[in-house]
């Protein structure tokens, strides 16, 4: 009999963030490594953040909280929902977890029974399927094609839905490929949806800030308010407000899921850290404009990437509607040789070849459920991107 669960046989380790733990250890060893393969912005958090957080600690705010959450924060939450999406949420209905992947944790265990099945929209966060399969579902992964933008069509949906579908997982704009469901898109989908009484809707929205074009994120319910009551609106504090470390993340549902949602958290691990959660509270609460500064910056190094990918022999990238990723195609150079003498038999073997021939670390296709791709984050100075494609292009123009 085996000492581990069954259960961890149905996973993997995260590979986004296997991939960057080998670069950080190349670079310890002397390696000139530049990583574009972590999802973390090199922004640093905003010191009126830093000093709500120093703040609350000379203030004692050192206890356990609320597991839900301080209601200060919850209430701020609801109200930054409110001016962001125009979707009126109740503190009660909201519970702050460690993170968002608690929050998609908490999700699927509260709900999923044995073969209940989730709807994921590939190319998808690496997390999604295990997380369901953990839970006991059913991932149902639904591939979506460039040509439509790497956006779930409402005839995929549609006949993707069995009795069996329990959720649909919806993520914009879109790790790993940028996509960006506007509201034309979400109205086709919502469509589809109200005809399927069963089915829930998880809309992750942890990018919705960082859009690009002058464009403006949509969410679900704002779209289709007869969705809200059976809809989780998924969001937090790490991307947009350059937060990764202090591990804030959000729901928003229905006062009834909630209340699992919170009982499951106070079974595991109780509440999310308080001097994070003052923080959280600033960064909602707060000035905004900073992130307008961060998303032209952001912007700028797409423009940049796309072009200078766009000119390495065999690639082709598609421009990203928001996010800090590019999801670009090694489709053309398949069954070619590297310099190094390696064959790049898949996306996963050009990554590899990349990073031991050009020391630039990137997170291949496959690790989000697309071969024949690999993701670039744009999450890092222009000076580092800029010699970083220029090793890229090097690398392919040495192909044969």
């Amino acid at each position: 009999m085996s000492f581990i669960a069954d259960r961890l046989n149905r996973i993997l380790p995260s590979q986004t963030i296997a991939i960057t733990q080998k670069a950080r250890a190349l670079k310890a060893e002397g390696r000139d490594i530049i990583s574009l393969s972590a999802g973390e912005p090199d922004f640093d958090t905003p010191d009126f953040i830093k000093k709500a957080a120093i703040d609350a600690i000379h203030r004692g705010e050192t206890k356990y909280t609320d597991v839900a959450g301080t209601m200060p924060l919850r209430e701020a939450v609801a109200a930054r929902l409110n001016t962001d999406f125009d979707l009126d949420y109740r503190a009660e209905e909201i519970c702050v977890s460690t993170g968002g992947k608690q929050v998609i944790y908490n999700v699927m265990v509260s709900t999923l029974n044995a073969g209940d099945e989730v709807i994921i929209p590939a190319p998808a966060w690496v997390s999604y399927p295990d997380i369901v399969s953990l839970a006991d579902g059913k991932p149902v992964v639904v591939q979506t094609a460039a040509e439509n933008g790497f956006r779930l069509t409402p005839e995929q949906l549609r006949a993707a839905i069995t009795p069996k579908t329990k959720w649909l997982v919806l993520n914009s704009p879109c790790n790993p490929t940028g996509a960006v469901y506007g509201e034309d898109h979400l109205k086709a989908l919502t469509d589809v949806l109200l005809e399927h009484p069963q089915v829930w809707i998880l809309t992750d929205d942890m990018y919705a800030k960082l859009i690009y074009d002058g464009e403006v994120a949509k969410t679900v319910v704002q779209v289709e308010p007869k969705l809200r009551s059976r809809t989780v609106t998924m969001n937090g504090i790490s991307k947009a407000y350059a937060m990764t470390g202090w591990r804030i993340g959000f729901s928003a549902a229905p006062v009834e899921l909630t209340r699992q949602l919170i009982k499951l958290q106070g079974q595991s691990t109780s509440n999310a850290c308080s001097i994070a959660q003052a923080a959280a509270k600033e960064a909602v609460s707060g000035p905004q404009g900073f992130i307008d500064e961060m998303v032209k910056v952001y912007q700028e190094r797409r423009d940049l990437v796309v072009s200078m990918l766009n000119d390495a022999p065999g690639l082709s990238c598609l421009v990203p509607e928001g996010a800090f990723y590019v999801f670009p195609s090694v489709e053309k150079i398949l069954g070619k040789t590297s310099r190094g003498g390696t064959v790049i038999k898949d996306d996963e073997t050009f990554v590899t070849a990349l990073l031991e021939e050009t020391g630039v670390a990137a997170v291949h296709g496959s690790a989000f459920l697309t071969p024949g791709f690999f993701r670039v984050s744009y999450a890092t100075s222009t000076e580092l991107l800029k010699e970083a494609c220029s090793r890229i292009q090097h690398f392919c123009q040495g192909l044969s």
